[in-house]
C-alpha cells in the first residue's frame, strides 16, 4: 500500500464532501431528515469528521482529540462555514497523519479489531476510506433526493 496514493484518494473524496455540502441551494437541507433517512448529511458529515480525527488523526498522527459521538449525530444546524472549515482541518490531519506515517507499519496488528477479528494497519485505513466514501455517496443521494 502507497500511503500518499491513499492520502490522495482520502483527499479527493474530502473534497467532494465538500462540494456536496456546498451544492445544497438551501442550507437548512443540510439538516433534514426525511422518511427513512435516518441521519442528516449534516451530521453524517460530523460523524465523518469524528471518526477520521480519531483514528487516522489520534491514533495514527498523535493529534489530540477527545471524540464526541453525541455531536456527531446530535448538533443540528451547524453554519455550513464552520462545517467547512471543520473539513479543510480534518483534510490537513488526515494528510499529515498519513504521509508521516511509516508504511512499514502497515503490516502491524491496529489497536481496532471491528468485525469479530483484529486487522492490520493497512486493513484499517482501507476501511476508513471506504466509510467515508460510503457516507460521502449518502450525502450525494440526500442531496438529490431534496433537490
Amino acid at each position: 500500500m502507497n500511503l500518499k496514493e491513499l492520502n490522495q484518494l482520502f483527499q479527493r473524496d474530502l473534497e467532494k464532501l465538500g462540494q456536496e455540502l456546498e451544492a445544497y441551494s438551501d442550507e437548512a437541507k443540510i439538516w433534514v431528515i426525511d422518511k427513512e433517512i435516518s441521519n442528516s448529511a449534516g451530521n453524517l458529515s460530523l460523524h465523518l469528521f469524528g471518526n477520521l480525527r480519531h483514528f487516522i488523526g489520534l491514533d495514527f498522527g498523535g493529534i489530540a482529540y477527545q471524540r464526541d459521538r453525541e455531536r456527531e449525530f446530535g448538533a443540528k444546524d451547524v453554519p455550513r462555514a464552520a462545517m467547512l472549515a471543520e473539513l479543510e482541518e480534518v483534510k490537513r490531519l488526515v494528510a499529515t497523519s498519513l504521509l508521516n506515517l511509516d508504511s512499514s507499519r502497515l503490516g502491524d496488528k491496529s489497536l481496532h479489531a471491528f468485525f469479530g477479528h483484529s486487522m492490520s494497519i493497512g486493513f484499517f485505513l482501507m476501511h476508513l476510506y471506504g466509510h467515508l466514501n460510503y457516507h460521502v455517496g449518502q450525502i450525494n443521494y440526500h442531496r438529490r433526493l431534496l433537490g
